[in-house]
């Protein structure tokens, strides 16, 4: 379906058998930021994480893209442990994490503690996943929905996002191979 600007408001197109949800005119996280900044950000990923380029540029799309939709949204979102190391990743350059934030959300987009209380705990993980996989899908990006399989113990609130204190597992990747849409 397209709407009156143009853009396709069907949610359920798969680009080319890569398992990424994507529609007409649909961005990339990767467009928020300069390719040398995603670069950096993608080779840190690689190495710490010791995954392949391709998986981690997956990866830093993917929480650029939910840091995008963050921006904008009133709703709890909430990251997949494996889109959260891309957060996390992206924190580590304060001052650029904290221009992109200025620039795309007009305000610092914070990663605090769930256990503050500023969020309620009300939805299942499966519940959240959904919920932020449309709110992605709705804020014009493209999902990769291996990606975005079990959220982790995250949420953002209208005050910007927030995200578990411990381990919660959101510092270890999964194989690629073993992920499930």
């Amino acid at each position: 379906m397209i709407d009156a600007q143009g853009v396709t408001t069907k949610l359920d197109v798969i680009d080319s058998g890569k398992n990424v949800a994507s529609t007409v005119n649909e961005r990339n996280g990767q467009d928020l930021v300069p390719d040398e900044l995603f670069e950096r950000l993608v080779d840190r990923i690689s190495r710490e994480h010791q995954v392949g380029w391709e998986y981690a540029a997956r990866i830093m799309d993917q929480a650029l893209a939910f840091l995008g939709t963050c921006a904008h949204s009133t709703e709890p979102l909430a990251p997949s442990d494996v889109v959260d190391i891309g957060w996390h990743t992206f924190l580590l350059y304060t001052r650029e994490y904290a221009g992109f934030c200025e620039r795309v959300a007009g305000r610092f987009i914070h990663h605090e503690p769930a256990d503050t209380g500023l969020v309620p705990a009300s939805r299942t993980p499966r519940e959240a996943a959904s919920r932020t996989i449309i709110a992605v899908r709705l804020a014009g990006f493209a999902v990769d929905l291996p990606l975005w399989t079990v959220p982790a113990d995250c949420h953002q609130c209208t005050q910007g996002c927030t995200h578990s204190s411990g381990d919660t597992g959101c510092h270890q990747l999964v194989d690629a191979a073993t992920v499930r849409p």
